[in-house]
C-alpha cells in the first residue's frame, strides 16, 4: 500500500514497537481468560454461578471478544502487514510499516453510537450521586412475587414477608431503567422515580451500582476505539459491583463464599454505603478515562 500525505501525517503519533504491543496483547488475553475459561467450563457442565455469570448473560457479549486487545485510537502498531491480528477489522489501515485506527470507514450509525455513549457518560458524570438506595432494587425484583429470579442457584436468606416488610418500610429511588424494568408489578409503583429508556441520559447518576456496572457495557460497545486495558478495568470493576449488588440482596450466597451485607439493619446499610462510595470513586475515574478516549475519536470525524 502506498502512503499518501494524510497517512504519513497520521503516522506521526505514538507507535508501539512489535515487542511492546504483542506483550500487551498477550497480557490482556491471559487476564481475560482467567474469567472466560472458568465461565466456559461452567457452561459445559451446566453449572450456574449467580454472581459471576451475570456479566456474561445480562451483557450478552461474546466471551472471545473480551479476550481481544486493541491499542485505542491514536496509537499505531509497528508490524508487517501479515502480522495484523485477524480481529483488527476494517477500521484499521496498514501503511509504512504501521497499523493504525482510522475513522474514514465509520458508518453513520457507528458515529451516532459513539456520540450517544459519550453524551450519556458526560451527563452521568455531571449528576449528583445518590448513596441512599442501599441496593433495594434486588429486593424489589422479588417483592410480593412467587417467582424468584435466582431460585435455581441461590435461596433467599429471608422470608418473603421479611422482604416485603423491608421494601415497604424504606423509600425506593431507583434511577436505572434496566434495573427498574425487572421490578415486580407490585414494586414498580413504590419507586419514587419511573425511569425510561428514552430518558436514560438525564436519569442516570454516578452513585448508581448499575450505571457504574454499565461502564463495561459502553466500553465493550466502543471496544475497537479504546485501549484494551480500559475495557478490562471496566470489566473488573463491574465484577466488584456485581458482588456488592448480590451480597446486599435477599439471596443467601454463603455457598459461593460471599458474606451478606445485611441492609435490613442499620449497620448493614452503613457498610453498603461505604462500599458503594468506594466503588463509585473508582467508577468516576474510569468514566473520565472513557470520556477522554471517546472524545478523541468523535473529534476526528466531527
Amino acid at each position: 500500500m502506498l502512503c499518501d500525505a494524510n497517512s504519513l501525517n497520521h503516522a506521526k503519533g505514538i507507535c508501539l514497537a512489535g515487542t511492546e504491543w504483542v506483550a500487551l496483547l498477550q497480557a490482556h488475553r491471559e487476564q481475560a481468560r482467567s474469567w472466560t475459561v472458568p465461565t466456559i467450563d461452567r457452561r459445559s457442565r451446566g453449572v450456574v454461578h449467580p454472581v459471576e455469570d451475570f456479566l456474561f448473560t445480562y451483557y450478552p457479549f461474546k466471551l472471545g471478544k473480551l479476550e481481544q486487545w486493541h491499542p485505542g485510537y491514536g496509537i499505531a502498531l509497528a508490524c508487517a502487514e501479515s502480522e495484523r491480528p485477524e480481529w483488527m477489522g476494517r477500521h484499521y489501515e496498514w501503511c509504512c510499516g504501521e497499523l493504525r485506527l482510522v475513522v474514514d470507514h465509520l458508518e453513520e450509525k457507528e458515529k451516532a453510537r459513539l456520540h450517544w455513549v459519550l453524551d450519556l457518560l458526560r451527563h452521568t458524570a455531571a449528576q449528583a450521586g445518590n448513596f441512599g438506595c442501599f441496593g433495594l432494587h434486588e429486593w424489589a425484583m422479588v417483592y410480593r412475587s412467587d417467582e424468584v429470579r435466582h431460585a435455581k442457584s441461590a435461596p433467599l436468606r429471608l422470608s418473603t414477608e421479611e422482604i416485603a416488610t423491608l421494601v415497604e418500610s424504606r423509600p425506593i429511588r431507583c434511577s436505572h431503567y434496566d434495573a427498574f424494568r425487572f421490578f415486580t408489578p407490585a414494586a414498580r409503583p413504590l419507586n419514587q422515580l419511573q425511569p425510561t429508556l428514552e430518558g436514560r441520559p438525564q436519569q442516570e447518576q454516578p452513585g448508581c451500582i448499575h450505571a457504574n456496572m454499565d461502564l463495561y457495557k459502553w466500553a465493550f460497545k466502543c471496544q475497537t476505539w479504546i485501549p484494551g486495558e480500559l475495557l478490562l478495568d471496566t470489566f473488573l470493576l463491574a465484577m466488584e459491583l456485581r458482588k456488592l449488588d448480590m451480597r446486599a440482596s435477599p439471596y443467601d450466597l454463603t455457598e459461593y463464599g460471599y458474606e451478606p451485607v445485611p441492609i435490613e439493619t442499620v449497620e448493614g446499610r452503613r457498610q453498603y454505603e461505604a462500599e458503594q462510595r468506594a466503588l463509585a470513586e473508582r467508577a468516576s475515574l474510569l468514566r473520565q478515562r472513557l470520556i477522554e478516549a471517546l472524545e478523541k475519536v468523535v473529534a476526528a470525524f466531527s
